[in-house]
């Protein structure tokens, strides 16, 4: 018997209550999306929504575009693929946005019954690791923007999510200035954390155990760890210089060595790297009772759908007569 009530019509079912829902495998697992940049991309993330739909996906979030940007594709792409049907965790960041503005996004997503909310601050536009300026009549903190919208009584369906950071956000000044900024995203009406990637398990389980022992109460919330399987370094690259992460030695080691001196050439050792990795952090992750496991997907199902297979979740990726297998 379900603690959450069924929701109300025209509403999303909470992510919280999604993890609850019965799953392929010891634990839910959960997809992201990125506003893809052309119609063609657009319609190879919705076929890979599909896909995962029928993988048994808990949720499907859609991220807000780097800088802000995208909002409009944003608000079209999680529509979408809610009708797949997946429950959808959408984005929203404070990046270019007044007060007033962001009312009108929260509206909007309403108005398409797109009531689970990742709010964030975001990065600066151009240079995501540049200062951050906040907008004349807008907000500087995802704290803020929490309690604006614990406020607002036309806002109360919405079910709030925010982004943990297992290494520190690269802003804050040490682990405990991190611990305070997550705690107060938390105290202040968020009721889960989703994980920037990472690549070292010790590295989740030090926030988790850092965020109960400051706040047994609001610490303890469930926090979703976030996995991205690496598939070229050049993507990972890429990621790891938004996110501000870092790979541990003995994975850097393990991919230099697959990579043999030429990375186009032996992409395929990479990738076999980068499966292998995640199905181990994967495994051990779900020996640690974490709620669920969500994948950094960059708009593909194959390598998700690879690891899950490897975790007895999923059917094996190969020619077949199902669009699981369907090569994108």
């Amino acid at each position: 018997m379900s603690d959450f009530p069924p929701p109300a019509v025209g509403r999303q079912v909470p992510v919280r209550h999604a993890l609850t829902l019965p799953s392929p495998g010891p634990v839910p697992f959960s997809v992201e999306f990125m506003p893809p940049r052309d119609d063609a991309a657009e319609e190879r993330l919705l076929r890979a929504a599909e896909a995962f739909h029928d993988l048994g996906a808990s949720f499907a979030s859609v991220t807000y575009g780097a800088g802000g940007s995208s909002r409009d594709r944003t608000l079209r792409i999680a529509e979408r693929v809610s009708r797949e049907p997946l429950t959808t965790l959408v984005h929203l960041t404070l990046v270019g946005h007044t007060v007033p503005e962001l009312r009108e996004i929260l509206r909007a997503y309403l108005d398409r019954g797109l009531t689970n909310l990742l709010v964030l601050r975001g990065d600066p536009p151009g240079d995501p690791l540049g200062d951050w300026t906040p907008m004349e009549d807008g907000l500087s903190y995802a704290s803020e923007l929490i309690e604006f919208i614990r406020a607002e009584e036309e806002f109360a369906d919405f079910e709030i999510g925010i982004a943990s950071f297992p290494e520190g956000h690269f802003r804050a000044p040490d682990l405990e200035s991190d611990t305070r900024y997550t705690l107060a995203k938390l105290r202040a009406g968020a009721e889960y954390s989703i994980t920037q990637m990472f690549f070292d398990v010790d590295h989740y389980l030090r926030l988790r155990d850092r965020l109960a022992a400051a706040d047994p109460e609001h610490g303890s919330k469930p926090i979703i760890p976030g996995l991205m399987p690496i598939t070229s370094m050049r993507s990972v690259r890429r990621q790891l210089e938004l996110s501000g992460s870092v790979l541990p030695a003995a994975l850097d080691e393990r991919l230099t060595r697959a990579a043999a001196g030429d990375e186009e050439a032996n992409r395929d050792e990479i990738r076999k790297v980068g499966i292998e990795v995640t199905t181990e952090m994967a495994e051990r992750l779900i020996s640690e009772g974490v709620p669920g496991i969500h994948f950094m997907t960059l708009n593909f199902a194959r390598a998700t759908q690879e690891v899950l297979h490897n975790l007895g979740m999923a059917p094996a990726w190969g020619t077949g007569q199902d669009m699981l297998r369907g090569g994108f």
